[in-house]
């Protein structure tokens, strides 16, 4: 995993973030439908980047890029979304690029991430969400060490406008 860092998304990253969420887009644009629509263009996506850096700022939004320190090439994505300061709560997401699954990228920076976070930030609460039927999702998310807390039924419409039903998992943290 040395061959990797983890880094927020800039406006440095904008046309690499392009490429890694064109040549992704078909299999995210149900799931990751925000980002998909605001990244269809070059331009686009340059003006997205630059809006996400506000929201680092503003501390509402961190996404981390996992990047190959040999190609430079954008691979991943984990966010951390959904943020509740008076809790404090946040919800991560993730995807890889299909060219480096199965490597276990997700749960490595994952799992660092997730200590990062917490320290820095003092989080209490980490949510998960997958819909059911997504088998590896499932699976990385338990690796990571959440817990299955409920599945709420016809709780998200795709862009093809199929409501399925989604898996909650937390994590709690002193």
């Amino acid at each position: 995993m040395d061959n990797y860092q983890l880094q927020l998304l800039s406006k440095e990253n904008s046309e690499a973030f392009f490429k890694l969420m064109e040549d992704n887009r078909s299999r995210l644009e149900d799931f990751f439908a925000g980002t998909v629509a605001k990244t269809r263009t070059k331009e686009a996506t340059q003006k997205y980047c630059l809006e996400i850096e506000d929201k680092i700022t503003n501390k509402t939004y961190f996404p981390y890029l996992i990047i190959d320190n040999q190609s430079q090439q954008l691979v991943g994505l984990i966010d951390v979304k959904n943020i509740d300061w008076s809790i404090p709560k946040a919800e991560l997401g993730a995807f890889i690029d299909t060219a480096y699954e199965g490597k276990g990228l997700i749960q490595h920076f994952g799992l660092i991430l997730i200590e990062q976070i917490v320290a820095e930030h003092r989080f209490k609460k980490l949510l998960c969400r997958a819909a059911s039927t997504n088998k590896r999702s499932v699976r990385t998310i338990q690796q990571l060490g959440f817990k299955l807390e409920g599945t709420v039924r016809r709780d998200y419409k795709t862009t093809k406008g199929e409501l399925v039903d989604l898996d909650y998992y937390g994590r709690i943290f002193d």
